[in-house]
């Protein structure tokens, strides 16, 4: 399985960017796909999630009713559409995936297997 993260940027606070996370090989075998984001010398924080197997979707509180994810199965890909941007949203972001082979808490980055190679996002203010 391969994750290519890519549509980071510089954007002003109140703006918005689209994250896309492209995969290949056999993610759709896996319970989840999430976006994390880390600062420096930080732990990788949970975004959002979307389920690969129905089309429950998952938040963070501090991005809940800003951000949405939502997938292109024709593309393989998932999307983190990202509005209202704050200073503090500020990070690089990573996609995951999971291997399937047990359903574990998606808010955890130790329940992924398979990560991206991150986008780095930076809001101005």
């Amino acid at each position: 399985v391969q994750l290519q993260a890519s549509g980071g940027g510089l954007v002003q606070a109140g703006g918005s960017l689209r994250l896309s996370c492209a995969t290949s090989g056999r993610s759709f075998s896996g319970y989840f796909l999430g976006w994390f984001r880390q600062d420096p010398g930080k732990e990788r924080r949970f975004v959002a999630a979307i389920s690969w197997t129905d089309t429950s979707t998952y938040y963070d509180d501090s991005v809940k009713g800003r951000f949405t994810i939502f997938r292109d199965n024709a593309k393989n890909t998932v999307y983190l559409q990202m509005n209202s941007l704050k200073p503090d949203d500020t990070a690089v972001y990573y996609c995951a995936t999971d291997d399937g082979m047990s359903r574990r808490p998606y808010r955890i980055p130790s329940s992924y297997n398979y990560w991206g190679q991150g986008t780095q996002v930076t809001v101005s203010s």
